[in-house]
């Protein structure tokens, strides 16, 4: 079960997140989940490159470790990064200790501000004890799902998603991932081509505004 389209009742109940980025210009915030992977990172990259647009990377720790070329490559390129966890970990199953542990892990590599929980799944304490550790970390949600990870949907199905769902300063999630990689690659280069001509831009999260 997931929202593509994230209420305004749940933005409501959590005010300290993240979840939009209002201006009331044509501009739209790109993020991409559970990377850096060997072949969609790259293949993201060159996409934004063609459209000129810049996005957001919520990192995982060992994925950084693992591709540490491919991470400095999306930091060269002008892009922003955020913690996305060492392993992926699911707030609500964890307990607070392994969660800010997993947070401190993949902060030694990814040096960053910028938070998003795994899943979009964090609890209140939890949430609650970042803070006060890390004053400074902004927790960024979403609140356009492309839902390219769902292996029942099609591509053509994500990139409708994002098209009739985003507006100006969505927030919008795609995954640099294997499991999200057919959908995305045939959805991300025509939601790029298609707020282009909108006269939309793209910007990193950390140069909203």
């Amino acid at each position: 079960m997931y929202l593509i389209k994230t209420p305004w009742w749940l933005r409501r109940l959590y005010p300290a997140l993240t979840w939009r980025i209002p201006g009331g210009e044509k501009v739209l915030y790109l993020t991409f989940d559970d990377g850096p992977h060997e072949t969609a990172t790259p293949y993201v990259l060159d996409q934004l490159q063609r459209f000129g647009a810049k996005a957001t990377f919520f990192c995982i720790g060992k994925n950084v470790a693992a591709y540490p070329e491919i991470y400095q490559r999306i930091l060269a390129e002008g892009h922003a990064v955020g913690n996305h966890t060492q392993h992926h970990v699911n707030g609500w199953k964890v307990s607070d200790e392994v969660y800010l542990n997993e947070v401190q892990q993949a902060a030694t590599l990814i040096r960053s501000d910028l938070f998003r929980p795994p899943y979009g799944r964090i609890k209140r304490s939890q949430q609650k004890k970042l803070q006060n550790q890390y004053p400074q970390l902004q927790t960024i949600m979403w609140d356009v799902l492309s839902a390219d990870f769902d292996e029942q949907l099609t591509g053509e199905a994500c990139l409708g998603y994002v098209v009739y769902h985003s507006k100006p300063g969505s927030i919008i999630v795609f995954h640099d991932s294997a499991k999200a990689w057919n959908r995305m690659q045939y959805a991300l280069p025509r939601v790029l081509e298609h707020f282009s001509k909108e006269g939309y831009v793209f910007k990193t999260i950390s140069t909203a505004g």
